[in-house]
């Protein structure tokens, strides 16, 4: 039997059922998108309380409205029930590749999910890993559960990286070109046609592990960019000027130079964590990617930073961090410098509170109890001796915080004016 001719044929047809694993902030709007192109779709995800909203039609991605859940819910199934795989004809891995506390690459979802469905695998089915992870990881982690098939024959596996970003207007998963490739021609093809029938764009690489390095290095690229220019706010800060007017007068040239703004760390899943997963496969290469690592220490370290440059301008005891998501917009806090912030101001024994209209809870293993955001009102804001904004959602009311805060640590330039109680670190 062709094994690829057949796949090939079912992908073609868009009647090859497909089997997504994983539905956070990269599975749930894949999963949306092949059923929106007419694709039959399982959606995976150990989440039971994930599996119950999204079984009602109800998101819990605040940028993924109930309403569109509902609108494609014609060809989806959701179910925690991982013996459903052997339905699919295509499985897509959507799953979380954090760092651990010591900054080494966690790869156990990855494993722990291949270690469950090896059982269902059959041949002639296509396995796709979209998590973010270092040159190689795909054949180290994906081949050694395949060993009973021939891959690239009855079997087939490819890469394709995610390219999300949460809140674009602009660019949404259906316009952003998808990079493919997969261990022989036969994986990398399949994977190829496949994305070609739901994105408007694929661009195939020669191998899993330039894949695989391109995702690291579009992330790598912004880590060093926005750690040169943290760099830079910290020295300008010291001579006095202010950062946000040399790159304004800077980005007046019209070659050479793209605009980096300094901000109070990075967050989400890829820039703090991607930079990492390199420096550890080069350091086992015998590589020391120096400018890589410092850069990911500077980002790592603005918190701190911020924090002793307030410290003496006054004595920090009650703040309020305005902000806590990892960007504006969106209700993801993985990796948030927010998290740096009470981290941080905890050990200094100040009592920390937090608003964001789109974080009602806080929580993370960085931090030592669950945090409830407060609602901001003019009463509650003179009782901090300083509010720190963090994420500059739009709908926070600015000049609310201005008038009512004693004193403010701008690290978003929201304020554009000269104001004695606005600091700009």
């Amino acid at each position: 039997m062709n094994y690829y001719s057949s796949l090939f044929q079912k992908i073609n047809k868009k009647t090859a059922k497909i089997g997504i694993i994983g539905l956070g902030y990269v599975g749930l709007p894949l999963t949306l998108q092949f059923s929106k192109k007419k694709f039959e779709v399982l959606g995976f995800d150990i989440d039971i309380e994930k599996i119950n909203l999204l079984n009602n039609n109800k998101s819990y991605i605040k940028h993924i409205s109930s309403k569109i859940i509902k609108r494609n819910r014609k060809n989806l199934t959701f179910t925690s029930s991982f013996n459903q795989i052997s339905k699919v004809d295509i499985i897509i891995l959507c799953l979380p590749t954090p760092l651990t506390l010591n900054l080494k690459p966690d790869l156990s979802y990855i494993k722990k999910t291949m270690l469950k469905i090896k059982r269902y695998l059959e041949n002639g089915k296509l396995i796709i890993l979209e998590s973010s992870t270092y040159p190689g990881s795909t054949k180290d982690l994906i081949l050694p559960f395949l060993k009973k098939f021939k891959v690239g024959h009855n079997f087939f596996v490819g890469y394709s990286p995610e390219r999300e970003d949460p809140n674009n207007k602009k660019y949404n998963l259906e316009n952003i070109p998808k990079i493919c490739s997969g261990y022989s021609t036969y994986c990398k093809k399949l994977t190829s046609h496949l994305y070609k029938k739901i994105l408007k764009k694929v661009k195939n690489v020669t191998d899993i592990n330039v894949a695989e390095f391109v995702k690291l290095y579009e992330n790598i690229y912004r880590s060093v960019n926005i750690g040169l220019v943290n760099e830079l706010k910290i020295v300008a800060t010291e001579l006095g000027l202010n950062i946000y007017e040399i790159i304004d007068a800077a980005k007046t040239k019209p070659f050479g130079f793209q605009a980096f703004y300094p901000g109070p760390g990075v967050g989400g899943h890829c820039i703090p964590i991607d930079p990492y997963y390199l420096s550890w496969i080069s350091k086992k290469k015998g590589i020391n990617t120096k400018l890589i690592y410092e850069a990911g220490k500077i980002n790592s370290k603005m918190p701190k930073w911020i924090i002793s440059k307030t410290l003496e301008k006054t004595n920090l005891k009650k703040v309020l961090l305005v902000g806590v998501a990892y960007k504006k917009g969106v209700d993801d806090t993985r990796e948030a410098p927010a998290i740096d912030f009470i981290k941080q101001l905890t050990r200094k024994n100040v009592k920390t509170d937090y608003y964001d209209p789109n974080v009602k809870f806080l929580k993370s293993r960085k931090l030592s109890k669950v945090y409830k955001s407060i609602v901001l009102n003019k009463k509650l804001l003179p009782k901090y001796n300083c509010v720190f904004i963090i994420t500059d959602h739009n709908q926070i009311n600015y000049n609310l915080i201005k008038k009512y805060s004693k004193l403010i640590v701008d690290t978003r330039n929201v304020y554009t004016e000269e104001n004695k109680k606005i600091l700009k670190f």
